[in-house]
């Protein structure tokens, strides 16, 4: 792997990672379009880590205040906190008890590209959600349900953020509330499918240099903080629908181009 392929990398992981438009979908549909193997799952490993980072420090205050709260034994944040675990219980599942089944469906690029256009309703659904949605944060239940769109977002092109925004204001949660939800949940969701990776490294071994490794880490964290700002930015601006349009062009963009040429299915 070039510096510049680990940069290039490390930004769309930054980028879509946030963005309602699957981080893992276009990964390995950019993998498949630059002809990259990565070398074993360490870099991988690190542009997790660098997202995970970008939502710790966009929204510290917020983690700060929660860890406090708990600290203090403060019913509202252990409550809130109660309810982030909960939502993390659909995805550790499948992560654990699914990862090898549904591996095969990660290298194969046309699957992620049809998931996207399943992205692109989730997210245009949002459009007819939002204005009705009303409640400051789920309930035990809700959360649940939460949890089951990000577990479903584990499959190439479906959309993490999109999936659990599109979840949380169907049930009624007003879409800026939801999309803070969201980005906490992110945290052990990221951290726990990072540290699932681990063992794979002592089987494949490190297999790539500190530097492309150091810039795609940097790449992946400042993208991330970027992505987090314009998608709550555009969810304030009542324009998050338009990522609808990107998911269908890109999604039909690549299934008809892998009806062409055989190689990129």
């Amino acid at each position: 792997m070039t510096l510049l392929e680990a940069i290039l990398l490390g930004v769309i992981q930054g980028i879509t990672e946030f963005l309602p438009v699957s981080s893992s979908g276009h990964l390995v549909i950019a993998q498949a379009l630059m002809g990259i193997d990565l070398p074993g799952v360490l870099f991988e490993i690190a542009v997790h880590l660098a997202t995970l980072c970008a939502v710790c420090w966009v929204y510290r205050a917020t983690l700060l205040r929660l860890l406090g709260g708990a600290i203090r034994a403060d019913r509202a944040s252990l409550a809130y906190l109660g309810l982030l675990v909960v939502a993390t219980v659909p995805a550790g599942l499948v992560g654990v008890g699914l990862g090898d089944v549904m591996e095969p469906i990660f290298e194969r690029p046309v699957f992620a590209a049809a998931f996207l256009l399943v992205t692109g309703f989730l997210v245009w659904s949002i459009r007819w959600f939002a204005p009705r949605a009303r409640r400051e944060s789920p309930n035990a239940g809700q959360a649940f349900g939460i949890g089951v769109a990000q577990a479903i977002a584990i499959l190439p092109g479906i959309s993490r953020s999109g999936s659990t925004l599109a979840a949380g204001t169907a049930m009624g949660i007003e879409a800026t509330r939801m999309a803070e939800f969201s980005f906490l949940l992110s945290i052990p969701a990221i951290g726990g499918a990072a540290v699932l990776q681990i063992p794979q490294i002592a089987e494949a071994g490190i297999g790539i240099g500190p530097a492309p490794l150091a810039l795609g880490f940097v790449a992946a964290a400042a993208s991330g903080v970027v992505a987090i700002r314009i998608f709550l930015a555009m969810l304030e601006r009542k324009t998050f629908h338009r990522f609808a349009y990107y998911c269908w062009t890109v999604g039909l963009a690549y299934l008809a181009a892998a009806a062409i040429w055989p190689t990129l299915r």
